[in-house]
């Protein structure tokens, strides 16, 4: 299917087609859920359809490979017309009746949004017709599926979460610093940046915390919620940090929450993959401690150096098609580029203020028909996505670099490590080695051009000499 463009428009940041011919970003509600899912004992409900549920689960359960802990309050055709608030109130009594839940992140639905559901509104309700479920608290987010994306979504469960739990702040606790992660980071990168964080004499709290919840745990025992993340206490104790280091541009706006709430100043770290963006969030956390670089740290760095070298005969001057949410690619974008790679097309899924500071000019907002299309003019070798644009590839023919969500054709999508120094060494290894991979491999009749000139009637190879091995070269008849 072609994709359709539309008349000029006054908004740059507008999409530039009637339809999506194949669908780039996830939705916001699922974006909620991510997050929830950081919380420790925690449960996401989406307020909506069973299909709307579905899809989030199948998707997160693919990326993760996991047991995803997911409800919802089964809006049908008549409590859509005449309103769903019994179903939220029926929904989260079912849910205490059955399990204990630590806290519950309601997200609404575009079904939901656009009948105009005050969630927020009849949880207040819920509150009052059912004080002896106080302790637990309930997080009501408006995650509309036709507005912004999954980064959005995972924004604005943050920043609720933020308004509704973290207590005021009180006398700062030396060292302790809070951790806004952002949602394109793996299980990995988040265990990565606590060692790293830990190693300057600092004690992180993560929020939301992917590494001990959704990090190949096997229960001796089924839970309806998510196990292990960032404790209600941890968030509590929030407001007493002395820092926020917000990771991801797009989380700027849960960081001014923290300081408004709480009064804990923050610092927002756009970058953190690659060789200078490191460097610069070291020098952050130099500043905050006070104490110097840990030589771990510095042979990681040396090692990069060395790696840089190595891979750039392969990636050297490679143009590349990348599809990502703003904060990724922005990320990564800038990566490619610091390795000598062209970055020929940029696509992305939601307004931003990285929009217009993307590496090698400004992202568009698109789908995978835009970047498959900017791929074959601009000739690229390369695609950067998730798994969704895997078809993409193949119709193009060059190779597809799996990253972000989803990842559900690869194992092991969740720990691969891309931040810091370690992860942008291992990184710039698969790439070479994915590029690597495809060219002909050579055999020992393919050494020598002038081989490959000959006729094959008018070659002949030298015979067995006594060692027993094979000379190669020929002579001519």
């Amino acid at each position: 299917m072609e994709t359709l463009k539309t008349a000029p428009t006054k908004k740059d940041d507008a999409p530039q087609e009637f339809v999506s011919v194949n669908p780039l970003k996830m939705s916001a509600p699922l974006g909620g859920a991510l997050f929830f899912l950081g919380l420790d004992r925690s449960l996401p409900v989406f307020h909506g359809s069973q299909g709307c549920t579905s899809f989030a689960l199948v998707l997160l359960g693919r990326h993760f490979k996991e047991s995803i802990p997911l409800q919802t309050t089964a809006m049908s055709e008549v409590t859509t017309i005449l309103g769903g608030g019994e179903n939220i109130s029926a929904a989260i009594l079912k849910i205490l009746e059955k399990g204990t839940p630590g806290i519950i992140g309601l997200c609404s639905t575009g079904l939901t949004e656009t009948k105009g559901e005050d969630i927020a509104g009849e949880i207040v309700l819920f509150r009052k017709r059912h004080p002896e479920h106080d302790g637990v608290p309930i997080v009501a987010v408006s995650t509309p599926d036709f507005r912004g994306s999954h980064e959005d979504g995972f924004r604005e469960a943050m920043v609720r979460t933020i308004e509704e739990l973290v207590g005021e702040g009180g006398s700062p606790v030396k060292n302790q610093v809070n951790v806004l992660a952002g949602s394109h980071l793996t299980v990995a990168d988040i265990d990565h940046l606590r060692e790293t964080i830990e190693s300057f004499g600092l004690t992180p709290i993560f929020l939301p915390d992917l590494s001990r919840s959704l990090d190949g745990i096997v229960p001796e025992s089924f839970e309806p919620v998510s196990m292990g993340g960032t404790t209600l206490q941890e968030i509590r104790r929030m407001g007493e940090s002395s820092h926020t280091l917000v990771l991801g541009e797009s989380l700027r706006p849960a960081g001014e929450a923290l300081l408004k709430k709480a009064g804990v100043p923050y610092v927002v770290v756009d970058r953190v993959m690659g060789i200078a963006a490191f460097d610069r969030f070291l020098v952050t956390l130099r500043d905050l401690s006070g104490k110097d670089y840990p030589e771990t740290l510095k042979r990681d760095r040396n090692r990069l150096s060395d790696a840089m070298l190595d891979a750039h005969f392969y990636l050297g001057g490679q143009r590349v098609a990348a599809g990502l949410e703003p904060d990724h690619l922005y990320d990564l974008g800038h990566f490619l580029l610091e390795n000598g790679m062209d970055l020929v097309s940029r696509v992305t899924t939601t307004a931003s203020p990285l929009l217009v500071r993307m590496p090698g000019g400004k992202a568009r907002l698109g789908d995978l028909g835009s970047l498959e299309g900017e791929a074959r003019e601009r000739k690229a070798g390369l695609i950067v996505t998730h798994s969704h644009g895997r078809q993409a590839a193949e119709r193009l023919g060059i190779p597809l670099f799996r990253v972000g969500f989803p990842v559900f054709d690869r194992l092991g999508a969740t720990h691969r490590l891309f931040v810091g120094y370690r992860g942008a060494r291992e990184t710039l290894f698969r790439l070479a080695n994915m590029l690597w991979s495809r060219d002909p491999e050579n055999r020992p009749d393919t050494w020598y051009p002038e081989a490959r000139k000959m006729d094959s009637d008018d070659w002949v190879p030298l015979p067995v000499t006594g060692g027993g091995s094979r000379n190669f070269q020929g002579e001519k008849r």
